[in-house]
């Protein structure tokens, strides 16, 4: 009889199941900046690979909150004269992370959230998704764009709807209506630029410094 109850019991709590149930939860976790070892899933980039002058580092430090990852550096205009390259401009740094074992699939959420304490600067966040916009001779992943502010001196939560990201094909965007693919993620990263950004924005030349704490997913609907 004690079976027959709990089959009946588990019975009832399967039929009572609604879609909030099998919802992952509202936030997760995509990056967390609390060990060196952390730093293994990023590399650095920088016009300093085109001739540029740039320069960037990043850290693991400990804040009055713990442990938080530093991207910063020195953003320079300047051209080297052995250049090799025929560039325009430069004064551009950046961190990438590795590329994912696979994807991660963001289907269920619709927003990103960097937990960032700043200098003031424009930064660039890009996603980037397994290549299916199929522009000529593009074999690269795509990458989605959006700037965020990040105020100085104050930690603050900068939260990015994923509508925002706009599609771009080498820092430009591309004028054509696409549509990200969240369930395809393939990577992330955080640049900065000299010039550009909104408004009211530190700009030109110079040192720049963010510090990170988490990157997340969100779903806010």
């Amino acid at each position: 009889m004690s079976r027959f109850r709990a089959l009946l019991n588990a019975t009832k709590k399967a039929l009572t199941w609604s879609a909030e149930d099998l919802m992952p939860p509202t936030e997760r976790y995509i990056f967390s900046f609390n060990s060196k070892e952390q730093l293994k899933k990023w590399h650095l980039y920088s016009d300093s690979e085109y001739g540029g002058l740039s320069s960037a580092s990043l850290e693991i430090k400990e804040s009055e909150k713990g442990l938080s990852g530093v991207f910063s550096g020195n953003l320079s205009l300047d051209v080297s004269n052995d250049s090799k390259w025929k560039i325009s401009r430069s004064g551009f740094c950046g961190m990438r992370s590795k590329k994912f074992d696979g994807f991660i699939d963001l289907d269920s959420y619709d927003t990103v959230a960097l937990k960032v304490k700043g200098d003031g600067r424009c930064y660039i966040s890009t996603i980037y998704t397994e290549n299916w916009v199929n522009s000529p001779g593009q074999e690269e992943d795509n990458s989605w764009q959006s700037f965020v502010f990040v105020p100085k001196d104050n930690w603050y939560i900068a939260k990015i709807p994923l509508a925002r990201y706009l599609p771009t094909w080498r820092g430009n965007v591309i004028d054509a209506e696409l549509e990200m693919n969240p369930s395809r993620i393939v990577g992330m990263s955080l640049s900065v630029n000299a010039e550009g950004g909104v408004p009211g924005a530190r700009t030109g030349p110079g040192d720049f410094q963010v510090e990170i704490d988490w990157i997340k997913a969100l779903r806010t609907e």
